[in-house]
């Protein structure tokens, strides 16, 4: 059990995401712990000490079948919480809402950091059965309605699903996934001193567009530094079959540093989604670290996303299922360096201004506040 002083005390869960979390562990966990909150973490594989301002406590990973890990590691994240017994929890997995409903009824203040809008998402998920994707998906959303109006405050990761929960009457804050302001940008690298290759850092399947950024970059006499892993070997053997494979450096999964450097030799950033449902409203980190890093962004020709790119002059918007159109912006970005280089910088500036983790810390700071009283 913690030792209570002055300071709040705060319990941040999660029985998925790794202990080292961008959105959890860098950006909420220091923000608040940096104002004087005392901040404590229960991520799966955590090492089980002080690290700098956070305190961590470890729960057993379980890598066998996903029922299984919905118990044993649920269970043992409730255990430690319970171990902790601090002021406020803050967790940020839809599998924990029991846990959530539970410190509730304890008399705990709770919040659901809600980062996906998980029912939509669900459509799309190829190893539910397709005929049954949407009774779960209306279960799911049943679940998460009846639960959110419970706990003190709803976290959301976009004002689409911020939105969603406000209508249900819930106490929503919208916190974006913005970058660091600090983190990405490197303003000694000179342009002319980038590679000739395009980008794309994250999570890598046929949904995010791999096969059309594949198809695309074999149409120019460009490289695609492809970051991330594949979702199966299966879909990498299928992408490495591929004719434009021949135009990509595969650097797979790399640190925050790799990120940056990656960044940094590029002359542009990917991310070309698939127009499906839980994608058409996202904010998806990845397009906005582009333009932090300042280089320009070629991505899908959403609505919400060509608002923000084309609004800013920071990119070019395609049709991402087309990869002729890819190529062709690609090729562009090649051959108007100078308007490269521009694009590039007003995205860093649109991210200095207004796309940044620095304003929704502020956010996220006042609903702490707002919950102490």
């Amino acid at each position: 059990m913690i030792d209570k002083q002055l300071k709040l005390h705060v319990c941040k869960l999660t029985s998925v995401h790794p202990y080292n979390d961008i959105r959890i562990y860098f950006k909420e966990c220091y923000s608040l712990a940096k104002t004087g909150y005392n901040m404590h973490l229960i991520a799966p594989g955590a090492p089980d000490n002080l690290v700098e301002i956070i305190h961590l406590y470890s729960v057993p990973k379980v890598k066998s079948n996903l029922l299984k890990r919905m118990i044993k590691t649920i269970w043992d994240v409730y255990i430690k919480a319970l171990e902790i017994n601090a002021d406020l929890y803050h967790f940020h997995d839809p599998e924990l809402i029991p846990i959530g409903l539970i410190l509730k009824a304890k008399g705990k203040k709770v919040i659901y950091d809600v980062h996906e809008d998980v029912p939509r998402q669900i459509l799309s998920k190829e190893y539910i059965p397709r005929l049954s994707r949407r009774i779960v998906s209306k279960l799911t959303e049943s679940i998460e309605n009846f639960a959110c109006k419970h706990f003190d405050a709803i976290v959301t990761a976009t004002p689409y699903i911020c939105d969603r929960f406000s209508k249900l009457g819930c106490n929503a804050v919208n916190i974006n996934n913005y970058p660091i302001l600090s983190e990405l940008h490197i303003p000694e690298i000179n342009w002319e001193e980038k590679e000739k290759a395009v980008c794309y850092v994250g999570g890598i399947w046929e949904q995010r567009g791999i096969y059309e950024m594949v198809k695309a970059i074999g149409q120019t006499n460009t490289k695609l530094l492809l970051a991330g892993n594949f979702s199966s070997t299966e879909q990498r053997n299928k992408v490495v079959s591929m004719s434009g494979w021949a135009n990509v450096k595969e650097l797979g999964y790399l640190d925050r540093k790799g990120v940056a450097d990656t960044l940094a030799k590029s002359i542009a950033g990917l991310v070309v989604l698939h127009p499906i449902i839980n994608y058409l409203d996202a904010l998806p980190v990845k397009m906005f670290e582009y333009m932090s890093a300042g280089i320009p962004v070629i991505a899908s020709n959403f609505p919400l996303w060509k608002e923000i790119i084309e609004g800013n002059k920071c990119g070019i918007c395609v049709d991402p299922m087309n990869p002729k159109a890819i190529a062709k912006a690609i090729q562009w970005i090649v051959d108007n360096p100078n308007e490269a280089k521009r694009m590039g910088e007003n995205g860093r500036k649109a991210v200095e201004e207004k796309y940044n983790w620095e304003n929704e810390a502020d956010k996220l700071r006042a609903l702490y506040k707002e919950l102490q009283s």
